[in-house]
């Protein structure tokens, strides 16, 4: 090896003490995505340069047309990186791109030389080159994250480089020819090759937990039992076929499988499946019925609540697991069209939703191994909540067998247009975003969602559809929700067509029967101003509506089993089930 030219150690120190400034600076700064972009491209750069500085010094080794195949490489470090740093408004997936594009060229450059260059720390250039080429593959992958969380992995990966080239730089005191005949020692030796194999592990636990994460769970597709039989009946809410349901049964209580005729809210014929859950112990009298709506739990048929391993852990299980075994009702829920079995499932479309609730009903009227009322009490969570409100609205026109006493609905999607304008830039409006443009691009093909997402977003679209929002798959979707860079849907697409199909989902009334609403006001998807609003506008239409506000309760908390609202919602079904006066608060709402 020649001995360095004296004129570029000076250089050298220059940029090694750069890439070191530019880790620490990505590690220990709060730095803003643009400000992360240009620390992270102008590190890139000069990375770059000092690899080419080194190639400079080794042409002799590895020949003239070995060098250029090599310094492709280091260029393209350096274009990236320069690209990142004069862009860094350019945008999320653009930048994570850039740098991505960079780290891996390093890498590969980095690998290319640690094979034609001899030297007794090729096994530690191996394996640190590839480190940095597994770390620019994650890049691709979350390119959000690639600005925010996984700044910290490239300013790390800056550090180490910079100080390999420094503690290089330092220890080069000898001449060549010296050098040549030495044999490093071999602490030094096994300390490099152990760091880069560190760094090398690390990298790829990043990559397995990245592909778990993101790969969701293997859930059981439909089996026969959900595909119609050969002759259907044309009715709405005739019981198809039963099977016990063995998964996931509250202790006290019974459980089965039901498949039944439901109609599409263009009064098509479908088909559609759910659940009972009977106490039991039971008499021969009928039993009161609960009507059950449930929440998000994906749109693709493999999302049905009774194909979990948890179907009656959806939404306020707790207390409906208490309403069965305890007071001795039964409950009953649709798994909605799509979820199950065959079709688009409507997802967040309110007529549709209140067709295969109450048919749902229906069918149970009809199993033998119950006798249960035509009066009822209707429940839903969320997406439920929104189909609950629909029901209970809905129920006269469409069922007018039964008599609904009441109605409940815990942090329902009400407001479906101000959900979508307040959630669109947030991790889980995005996830139900993507929920709605994979859906509805199907039911409304006049609408043509998909043609107008926002730039960088369909491909999350695509993921999303797949994955049901149910355990590892509910992280699995959330996560390719926060790798949407933008809203999913522009502007223009809510304030034209599709916004007014939005808005046509607002439950509005009237209401058969005492509302009650449960919100948490820690919810970050279902925003408290927006439902307390929704409220005070059915209150001034002249709705009596039960408003209840549950402080630093999110989402999903609102309706745990430690609730405050569990044992609240047990005993407002029981007295409307009573007939108890109803308990409205139009007048003084809670904030």
């Amino acid at each position: 090896m020649t001995a360095a030219r004296p004129g570029s150690i000076p250089v050298r120190l220059l940029l090694s003490t750069v890439a070191i400034l530019a880790g620490v600076a990505l590690i220990a700064t709060p730095l803003s995505p643009q400000q992360t972009a240009l620390v992270t491209g102008l590190g890139l750069v000069f990375s770059g340069v000092a690899l080419l500085l080194r190639e400079g010094r080794e042409t002799a080794m590895i020949g003239e047309r070995a060098l250029r195949v090599s310094r492709v490489f280091g260029i393209a470090v350096i274009v990236f990186g320069a690209a990142a740093a004069v862009l860094p408004s350019a945008g999320a997936v653009w930048t994570a791109f850039l740098v991505a594009a960079g780290l891996i060229a390093h890498g590969v450059h980095s690998l290319v030389r640690a094979f034609l260059v001899p030297s007794t720390h090729r096994a530690a250039d191996v394996l640190a080159a590839l480190a940095g080429i597994v770390l620019g593959s994650l890049a691709f992958t979350w390119p959000v994250l690639t600005l925010t969380a996984f700044r910290f992995a490239v300013g790390a990966w800056f550090v180490f480089f910079g100080l390999r080239a420094l503690f290089a730089l330092l220890l080069h005191r000898r001449s060549a020819a010296a050098r040549t005949t030495e044999t490093p020692s071999r602490p030094r030796h096994w300390l490099r090759t152990i760091g880069a194999a560190v760094s090398l592990v690390l990298a790829l636990g990043l990559a397995y937990g990245s592909g778990k994460a993101l790969g969701g769970a293997p859930l059981p597709g439909p089996d026969a039992f959900y595909t119609a039989p050969t002759d259907v009946p044309d009715e709405p809410g005739r019981l198809l076929r039963s099977e016990p349901l063995d998964t996931g049964v509250p202790s006290g209580a019974q459980a089965w499988k039901i498949l039944y005729t439901t109609t599409h809210p263009d009064g098509s014929a479908a088909i559609s499946s759910g659940t009972i859950l009977a106490p039991s112990k039971r008499g021969a009298d009928p039993l009161p019925l609960l009507t059950v709506a449930h929440g998000t739990t994906g749109v693709v048929a493999k999302c049905a609540p009774s194909l979990s391993a948890t179907p009656f852990a959806d939404g306020a299980g707790t207390a409906m697991a208490e309403m069965v075994t305890q007071h001795g009702w039964v409950a009953v829920t649709s798994d909605y069209v799509g979820l199950g079995t065959a079709g688009t499932h409507p997802y967040l479309v309110g007529e549709a939703e209140a067709r295969n609730v109450l048919d749902a009903s229906r069918a149970a009227g009809e199993f033998s191994q119950l006798s249960v009322t035509t009066d009822t009490v209707i429940w839903g969570h969320s997406q439920g909540g929104q189909g609950s409100l629909w029901t209970g609205q809905f129920a006269k026109q469409y069922a007018p067998e039964f008599t609904v006493k009441g109605i409940a609905a815990f942090a329902p999607a009400a407001d479906l247009y101000g959900l979508a304008e307040s959630d669109k830039s947030e991790v889980g409006g995005k996830t139900v975003s993507a929920y709605i443009a994979s859906t509805w691009d199907r039911l409304y093909p006049e609408l043509e969602l998909e043609q107008h997402l926002t730039p960088g977003s369909a491909g999350g679209v695509e993921r999303i559809h797949d994955l049901c929002f149910d355990g590892r798959d509910a992280l699995s979707a959330i996560l390719f929700g926060s790798q949407v860079p933008n809203q999913v849907f522009p502007d223009s697409l809510l304030d034209g067509p599709f916004g007014d199909r939005l808005k046509a989902q607002e439950p509005k009334g009237p209401f058969p029967a005492p509302v009650l609403v449960a919100q948490g006001l820690a919810d970050p998807l279902v925003k408290p101003r927006l439902q307390h609003d929704w409220v005070e506008g059915r209150c001034k239409a002249g709705e009596q509506i039960d408003y209840r506000t549950f402080p630093g309760l999110g989402h999903v908390d609102l309706v745990a089993a430690d609730s405050p609202l569990t044992p609240q919602i047990v005993q407002w079904t029981l007295d409307r089930w009573d007939g108890a006066a109803a308990t409205p608060n139009c007048d003084a709402l809670p904030k």
